[in-house]
C-alpha cells in the first residue's frame, strides 16, 4: 500500500474538540481501541473559544427557581422556531443536567451561587438564598424563560475543554494532531475510516475503524467575516458530502452571533448582555426595547440581529475606525470589578485588538457569521444517513436539536451531552460489528488522493489561484446569504458559487512542497468547501420561506403548510448544484406556535432611534 502508515482501531474520531473527546471518552469507557485526528492540538480546538456558558436546568440561582428539563425544551423548541427533532431536544434537556455535576465532579470551576440581595441593572432585586450557596450558578441568556447557562466566567469552553482533554489524557486515548481527514473509504454501503494527510509531513494515512465519528465542527470560514477559528472551514462536513450517500441537512440555516467585535470579528459573548449589558446605537439609545419591549437583548440570537441590521438601514447605525457601520454593546454600567471577573476574557480582547477598557468604554459590535445548525444529517442515535459505521457529532452534524436558530449555551451543552450520548451508541454499534477490509478497495482511496495532490502540485488542470477563489467565494457568502435574503440576491450567490467551483478544479499551485504546506491544504479543501457553500444558498433559494436564521425579505413569514420540513443535500457525481431532498419535522410533544418574540414583521417595527 502506498500509505506511509496504516492504522486499525475500533474507532477513529475525526476531529478534537469537546464532542469529539467526549464521545471518544465515551468509547474508550466501553474497553474499545480509540484514535483521535485532529488539525490542531486539542487544547486549540474551537471549543476553546465558547464563553458565555453551558445550559442546564439546575434550578439554583435566583431566577431559576422552578426551572426544570421542559422548561429548557420548551425554550430549545421555541428557539428552533419549530425546526428541530424534538425527540432530540428532549433527550439533551433530560441528560444535560447529569452531564455538568459530571464536569463539576471532574475539575470544573463553576462560578457558585453567593447568598444574599442583588440589584440588578434593570433595577429589580434579587436575593439568592443561603441554602443554595456553594452551588452551581447560572446566568441569563437570550431566548429563555430562566436563568440556566452555567458558566466560568466567561471562558466557560476554555476550562471544560481543558477538563476534558484533561481525561483523555488519563486514559491514554492516542491524538494523531496536525493530521487532516481527506476522504472517507467507503463500498457504497459501510464507512471503513479515513484517508488522512499529515500536515507536517504530507504524508497520507490510512486510518481504518469499525466506527467513524466526524467531529470536525462548523463551517463559519466560509464566510468573511465569521467568530470561528480559521480552522472551522466545514472539512468534516465536505467529506461526507464527497461520498454522494450522506446529505449534509438544513445547511441554509446559519446563524448570525449579534456581538461580534469589528474588525477583527471576535465573539463578544451573550452573558454580556446577560449579565445586564445593553446595545446602544449612534445617538447612544438603548434601541432593543422599541423592537422588543418584552426580550430586549435578549431576543433570540436571531431576531436580535436582524433588529440590530434593521436599526441600521433606518440611519442609526455607527460610523467609526472599527468598521463603516456598526453599534455598541456598553457593559459599563455593570462595574469595573464585575467586568474584569465575569468578564475578563472579553475585556481583555477588546483591550488587545481595540485598545478598549469595557469598564469605561464603549464596544463596537455588529451582527457575525457564528454557528452552522446545519451538518451530516444523523438519527437521534448520531448514525450518519447513507453509510453504515459513521457516526457524525457536534456542529459538524445536523443531529437535529437547534432547527432553524441555536439557544445560546445550548451548543456547549451540546458537545459534552452528544458526546455522551452517541458515544454510547457507537460504543454498542463497535462491539457488535465485525470488519473485514477489502486492501485493494482501501489502496484505491489512496491513489485518488495522491492523483489529487499531484495535480494540483504540476497544475495539470491549469493555474488558478485559490487563495483568489477562496475570498472571492466568502464574499459571495456575505453580499448573497447572509442575515437578510431574497430570491434574486441568492440566485446571483448560486450562480457565482457554481462558476467559482469550476475554478476550484482547475487549481495550480505557486509552491511545490508536499510536506507543510499551506496553499497546498487549502487547494485540496477548497471544491469541497464551495460544495458546501452551494448547499447553504441553494437550500436557502429553494425555502420560500422565513423560519428562524434564514430570513427571506421576499417571504418573510413561517410557512408550517408547505416548510415544516428538513432540507437534505446531496452531492451527486460531476454536479455542479446540490440534489436537495427534504423530510418531515414532526412535532409530537409540542405544535407550532408563537415564540414569544420577534412578533412583529422586520419591516413593520418601528425604528425610535432616539
Amino acid at each position: 500500500m502506498s500509505a506511509k502508515h496504516t492504522f486499525i482501531t475500533d474507532v477513529v474520531v475525526v476531529g478534537a474538540g469537546l464532542a469529539a473527546e467526549r464521545s471518544a471518552i465515551e468509547a474508550a469507557a466501553a474497553g474499545l481501541n480509540v484514535i483521535i485526528l485532529s488539525l490542531v492540538p486539542p487544547r486549540r480546538s474551537h471549543s476553546t473559544a465558547a464563553q458565555g456558558g453551558m445550559q442546564a436546568s439546575l434550578g439554583n440561582a435566583a431566577m431559576a427557581k422552578g426551572d426544570n428539563p421542559q422548561i429548557h425544551f420548551e425554550d430549545t423548541v421555541k428557539g428552533s422556531d419549530w425546526g428541530c427533532d424534538q425527540e432530540v431536544a428532549k433527550m439533551f434537556t433530560e441528560t444535560v443536567p447529569i452531564m455538568i455535576r459530571q464536569l463539576d465532579y471532574w475539575g470544573v470551576p463553576w462560578n457558585r451561587v453567593v447568598a444574599g440581595k442583588k440589584r440588578l441593572p434593570s433595577g429589580v432585586e434579587i436575593e439568592d438564598t443561603k441554602d443554595k450557596e456553594g452551588l452551581i450558578t447560572a446566568r441569563d441568556f437570550g431566548g429563555v424563560a430562566k436563568w440556566r447557562c452555567c458558566y466560568t466566567s466567561d471562558g466557560t469552553g476554555h476550562t471544560v475543554q481543558f477538563v476534558v482533554d484533561t481525561v483523555v489524557c488519563k486514559m491514554n486515548i492516542p491524538v494523531h494532531d496536525r493530521m487532516e481527514a481527506i476522504a472517507l473509504i467507503h463500498d457504497g454501503e459501510t464507512c471503513y475510516g479515513v484517508v488522512a494527510r499529515c500536515l507536517r509531513t504530507g504524508d497520507l494515512n490510512v486510518y481504518l475503524a469499525k466506527s467513524t465519528i466526524i467531529a470536525t465542527g462548523g463551517a463559519g470560514r466560509l464566510y468573511a467575516a465569521s467568530t470561528n477559528a480559521i480552522i472551522n472551514e466545514g472539512t468534516g462536513m465536505a467529506i461526507a458530502l464527497d461520498t454522494g450517500l450522506v446529505p449534509l441537512g438544513n445547511m441554509e440555516a446559519v446563524q448570525f452571533h449579534p456581538t461580534g467585535m469589528p474588525p477583527v470579528w471576535i465573539l463578544m459573548t451573550e452573558g454580556a448582555r446577560g449579565d445586564g449589558g445593553y446595545l446602544l446605537d449612534k445617538n447612544l439609545h438603548r434601541f432593543m426595547p422599541d423592537y422588543e419591549p418584552k426580550k430586549k437583548e435578549l431576543a433570540s440570537r436571531d431576531v436580535v440581529s436582524r433588529r440590530m441590521i434593521q436599526h441600521i438601514r433606518a440611519g442609526y447605525g455607527v460610523s467609526s475606525k472599527y468598521a463603516p457601520q456598526h453599534l455598541w454593546l456598553d457593559i459599563r454600567h455593570l462595574g469595573r470589578k464585575w467586568v474584569w471577573t465575569n468578564l475578563r476574557e472579553i475585556a481583555t480582547i477588546a483591550m488587545n485588538f481595540n485598545g478598549l477598557d469595557p469598564a469605561k468604554d464603549l464596544i463596537p459590535v455588529l451582527p457575525t457569521q457564528h454557528y452552522t445548525m446545519g451538518g451530516v444529517r444523523t438519527n437521534k442515535h448520531g448514525f450518519a444517513y447513507g453509510l453504515k459505521g459513521l457516526f457524525a457529532i457536534g456542529e459538524a452534524a445536523c443531529w437535529d436539536l437547534h432547527g432553524f436558530n441555536r439557544l445560546g449555551g445550548n451548543s456547549l451543552a451540546e458537545t459534552v451531552t452528544a458526546g455522551y450520548l452517541i458515544g454510547k451508541e457507537v460504543a454498542k454499534y463497535t462491539l457488535g460489528a465485525t470488519q473485514k477490509y477489502d486492501y485493494k478497495l482501501v489502496e484505491s482511496f489512496v491513489k485518488k488522493e495522491e492523483e489529487r495532490i499531484k495535480n494540483l502540485i504540476s497544475g495539470r488542470y491549469g493555474k488558478e489561484n485559490v487563495w483568489e477563489i477562496r475570498a472571492a467565494a466568502q464574499q459571495v457568502m456575505m453580499d448573497h446569504v447572509h442575515i437578510f435574503r431574497t430570491g434574486k440576491s441568492l440566485q446571483e450567490g448560486v450562480a457565482k458559487l457554481q462558476e467559482l467551483y469550476k475554478r476550484s478544479l482547475k487549481i495550480g499551485l505557486r509552491s511545490s512542497g508536499k510536506g507543510a504546506n499551506p496553499e497546498l491544504a487549502q487547494a485540496i479543501r477548497m471544491p469541497g468547501m464551495i460544495r458546501v457553500s452551494l448547499c447553504i444558498a441553494y437550500g436557502a433559494l429553494m425555502r420560500t420561506e422565513s423560519r428562524g436564521s434564514h430570513f427571506r425579505e421576499d417571504y418573510p413569514k413561517r410557512d408550517d403548510v408547505n416548510w415544516l420540513k428538513r432540507t437534505l443535500a446531496y452531492w451527486k457525481e460531476g454536479a455542479d448544484l446540490p440534489t436537495l431532498d427534504y423530510e418531515p419535522v414532526t412535532c409530537p410533544y409540542m405544535p407550532p406556535g408563537d415564540r414569544g418574540y420577534g412578533e412583529a414583521s422586520a419591516h413593520a417595527a418601528p425604528a425610535k432611534g432616539k
